[in-house]
């Protein structure tokens, strides 16, 4: 008998009532030494409980699976026959593609441009043994749209009903409005509003990753563990998606420890990040460790071509990105240096930190600080070189820890230095403002532009200086860092985006440096101060040079120059720096590619080393040659599209068999044959309508402000208009809201799912329509599964029996075959005759005999198929336990030769839960019959 008998479909009777199997795997163990069985999700089909969800636990339910010979088989009266056509739809639907299925599903069913090159990770991702990868694509290239496919792919594979995003608190709203309003993906939002609205709704004490099923989440919340962290030890998650997750390197870090849980307890694993590693192979290897632990067996040792099948990246030059990019990235214009002269009051600074500070053991009596403090000057000056505020903030701070003499006198003269510097004194404010007027920032303006600085002091100074200086209200200007709260920052992030909005410059730290996106009505950039870091420079500039920019980003630079000989001014370092990450960025697609450090708190703190030892900004970049293992791993992997150097063909398609044209037609005849929507209007174009209540409940689940601003729950509207549907998310950023008032109807929207869940319960329990087509003899139409231990489907093949009673055979053509055959479809005319079932009744348990002798005959066929990877992969692990164990130093093998037996065991229980297991799951949808005298049909007043 199989673990898990209980496939997604089939129909299983529980406490007196009908239910039809969502989900179905192990259920962890009631208590040690007592297997927990299986756990079944399932939604009720039967009167008192339809449309209910449930969670069942066979260890402590009486679990009844319905057996395919005891169907019932019943007229269909409808017109067209709809009920029948509709329910083998959702059959159809409903059924999860099976595991040898490794071709894209719904690739072109969504809010989205046709690009190949953004399917890619989802045909790496499902050619795995399990769906774990990094995405470590360049920044802009669109990495959320690539996540929201690779989960759609899961969630049609019946691998995607409990989903974990965990992100940076400044995008969690914008990961989330992308997710529903591309895909119709609803992911409840658990920032510090969502946790109150938590714990208004659940019970005390409940955990919150099993009340909601979708959840996404800032690794700030999670580390409250208190609160919330420890409800994810016993959490086992179908996907986990972790963004920016080149923040989890470090073992001793929360966030790694976090990630190396979620890796344990989840199957589908989704790493992205465009800065993957920290320029050790050793981080990196513990990076990949999280999605396959036996994939590399030496840290020190491995090509990229060993982990080509986990990770896959592309830059703006790769040729495949390039070719489709087409109008919806623009290249970016050059990045501008301003030169702005240091004004009298500027230079006595430059000549006091150029005299004092930056003389190290030339200065008469030797340096002002000490060794161990020797990096501190380089403080000073980029704080100064930020504006006179910040140095002042920073000799403040300074001089509350200084004990040494001659430090304190120092710090006393710079900071008397900094409180002569009145605002018109800056060169920088002014060359700002002055810009900001040429480029059209103004109160008669619409441009907008973003402005950075790595100083919030200067920040802060700018946002009070700059709008008298434009004639802009204040209204017009915006401040974010990180000193903000995470719903302050995605507010400010969400009014910037929007076409409507009065803000016209925002002010911004490097909080704003990774996953925001500041594109939708911005192409303009300026940085105030400069980062002296290659990669935080792109970072900044890939805010507004990203995929879906509609303009030519530009970027503009302030400058500080000094005549104080000596001076260490802007053009010492930051100016250099700005013409090295443009060329690299045309030239290689990004920055990384011309320094060996890979994080910007690394890269700036080994130049300041390099300009303290006297080296120039060259040649410390020269000098930093870097990993050839990671410059390889930086390039276009072969995975990323390119065959040879030639453009890869589109990613296959999967072999999804349906019976309607599409989605519109299938949802548009269920609305019209079961009459479920109060209230509709229909223009052609857009559905609206009052939600039922059972619909209401599904809606929950929804973004919450984008219930709260259209007020769905009372009026809901809809359309499978893709072109409307654009306009409307258009619109939608031109207002006061970034939510549209119309939603595109995926094939994952709750309203198509909650009406195939209605055509499925239509049927009473365990009976099949019988349906008058084109066919010469009776035809059943049968659904066989198999499935693994996991309780997912191996292999799904759809059966047509047909023949004399005594002679039944499974025909070579599929059931959609012999459907489509038989004239199935909306132009069928049910005119009302009614067989005798009585005949067909007897045909059913040899059908069904038949059916499953086929399956168990082509078993060998199938478990081969289903096999042929997982035996790659053992013997990969194979190599890969015997490698590891030879390169053990002596005095490790007692300490780890368990751990790694461990692992290789772990990945052995693995590939057994995802071979085929048990007898066949057997369900008869249908059967056909011709319309001749002799199938015993009588004509039926009254009946159309």
């Amino acid at each position: 008998m199989p673990q898990t008998p209980y496939p997604p479909g089939a129909r299983i009777e529980v406490r007196d009532a009908e239910w039809i199997v969502r989900t179905c795997g192990p259920a962890e163990p009631i208590r040690p030494g007592r297997p927990g069985g299986t756990r079944i999700t399932a939604v009720g089909a039967s009167e008192f409980v339809r449309d209910e969800d449930a969670v069942f636990f066979t260890a402590i339910e009486r679990v009844t699976l319905m057996r395919p010979e005891d169907t019932v088989l019943e007229h269909d009266d409808t017109s067209r026959f709809a009920k029948s056509r509709l329910f083998l739809e959702a059959v159809l639907r409903r059924t999860p593609l099976p595991q040898t299925e490794k071709g894209l599903a719904l690739a072109d069913r969504f809010l989205l441009d046709p690009l190949p090159y953004q399917r890619r990770p989802a045909q790496l991702a499902l050619d795995g043994l399990r769906p774990r990868i990094l995405l470590a694509d360049v920044v802009g290239l669109g990495k959320t749209l690539e996540i929201g496919l690779i989960l759609a792919e899961l969630i049609r594979r019946g691998r995607g009903d409990r989903i974990l995003v965990v992100t940076p608190q400044q995008v969690l709203e914008q990961f989330q409005h992308e997710l529903w309003t591309r895909f119709s993906i609803p992911l409840v939002r658990l920032d510090s509003v969502g946790i109150e609205r938590i714990q208004r709704e659940i019970p005390a004490g409940r955990n919150p990753f099993t009340y909601y099923k979708r959840v996404i989440v800032s690794i700030d919340t999670l580390k409250n563990v208190g609160k919330y962290g420890q409800h994810l030890e016993k959490i086992h998650w179908d996907a986990v998606v972790i963004d920016e997750s080149h923040n989890l390197i470090g073992e001793k870090s929360f966030r790694n420890r976090l990630a190396r849980l979620l890796a344990r307890n989840t199957d589908a694993l989704l790493l992205a990040s465009a800065t993957p590693h920290n320029g050790e192979s050793k981080s990196f290897a513990e990076l990949i460790r999280m999605l396959d632990p036996a994939a590399i067996a030496d840290d020190t040792r491995y090509s990229a071509e060993d982990i080509a099948h986990l990770y896959i990246r592309r830059t703006k030059v790769n040729p495949e990105v390039r070719d489709q990019m087409g109008s919806k990235w623009p290249d970016r214009g050059p990045s501008v240096p301003l030169h702005c002269a240091a004004t009298e009051a500027e230079e006595r600074i430059f000549e006091e930190l150029t005299r004092v500070w930056l003389a190290g053991d030339a200065r008469e009596g030797g340096p002002v600080v000490d060794a161990k403090n020797r990096l501190f000057p380089y403080t000073l000056l980029k704080s100064f070189l930020s504006s006179h505020v910040a140095l002042a903030a920073t000799v403040g701070n300074r001089l509350k820890k200084a004990t040494e003499s001659r430090e304190i006198e120092g710090l006393k003269v710079l900071a008397d230095l900094a409180a002569r510097v009145g605002d018109d004194d800056s060169a920088k404010l002014r060359a700002l403002v002055a810009r900001l007027g040429e480029i059209g920032v103004g109160p008669r303006g619409d441009t907008r532009v973003v402005v950075f600085s790595e100083s919030v002091p200067t920040l802060k100074w700018l946002k009070r200086t700059v709008p008298a200086r434009l004639g802009l209200s204040g209204d017009a200007v915006e401040i974010m860092h990180g000193g903000l709260s995470d719903i302050q920052q995605q507010e400010i992030v969400e009014r910037f985006s929007l076409a409507d909005s009065k803000i016209r410059i925002l002010f911004t730290g490097d909080v704003a440096s990774e996953g925001v996106n500041l594109h939708r009505q911005c192409h303009q950039l300026i940085h105030y101060d400069v980062p002296w870091s290659l990669i935080r420079i792109e970072q900044r500039n890939g805010r507004i040079d990203r995929y879906g920019q509609q303009h030519e980003p530009r970027f503009t630079a302030l400058i500080l120059t000094s005549e104080v000989e000596g001076a260490k001014d802007d053009r010492t370092v930051a100016e250099k720096l700005l013409d090295k990450e443009d060329t690299a960025h045309r030239h290689f697609g990004t920055a990384e590619a011309v320094t060996g450090e890979y994080r910007a708190e690394r890269e700036e703190r080994r130049l300041v080393q390099d300009l303290l030892a006297g080296r120039t900004v060259e040649e410390s970049l020269e000098s930093q040659a870097g990993d050839p293992f990671l410059a390889d791993l930086l390039g276009d992997n072969p995975t990323g599209g390119q065959q040879g150097g030639h453009q890869a063909a589109e990613p296959p398609r999967a072999d999804v068999p349906r019976l309607f044209t599409g989605t519109e037609a299938f949802a548009r005849e269920a609305i019209d044959t079961l009459g479920l929507l109060p209230g509709l209007e229909d223009d052609g174009e857009m559905l609206a309508f009052d939600p039922p209540k059972d619909l209401v409940h599904r809606l929950s689940a929804l973004p919450s402000s984008y219930l709260r601003t259209h007020d769905v729950r009372r009026r809901m509207k809809v359309t499978f208009d893709r072109a409307l549907a654009r306009r409307k998310l258009d619109e939608a950023r031109r207002t006061k809201t970034m939510w549209p008032d119309i939603t595109y109807l995926s094939d994952l929207h709750p309203l198509v799912e909650w009406l195939t869940d209605k055509v499925l319960v239509q049927l009473g329990r365990q009976r099949a329509p019988v349906v008058i087509a084109g066919v010469t003899e009776p035809t059943f139409l049968i659904q066989g599964i198999y499935s693994n231990r996991r309780g997912r489907p191996t292999v799904v093949e759809w059966m047509a029996v047909s023949g004399p009673p005594g002679a039944l055979a499974v025909q070579d053509r599929s059931m959609v075959e012999v459907l489509a055959a038989a004239g199935v479809g909306p132009g069928m005319v049910n005119t009302g005759l009614k067989p005798d079932l009585e005949p067909l009744q007897r045909m059913v348990r040899p059908a069904v005999a038949v059916a499953r002798a086929h399956l168990e005959e082509s078993r060998a066929h199938y478990d081969a198929e289903v096999t042929a990877p997982l035996e790659k992969y053992r013997e990969r692990l194979a190599d890969w336990e015997q490698l590891t164990l030879d390169g053990l130093h002596v005095s490790q093998v007692g300490r780890k030769k368990a751990g790694v037996r461990e692992t290789a065991d772990e990945q052995r229980r693995l590939l057994e839960s995802l071979k085929t297991t048990g007898e066949p799951l057997l369900r008869i949808l249908a059967v056909l019959i011709p319309a001749t005298p002799d199938s015993g049909t009588t004509q039926q007043d009254g009946h159309r």
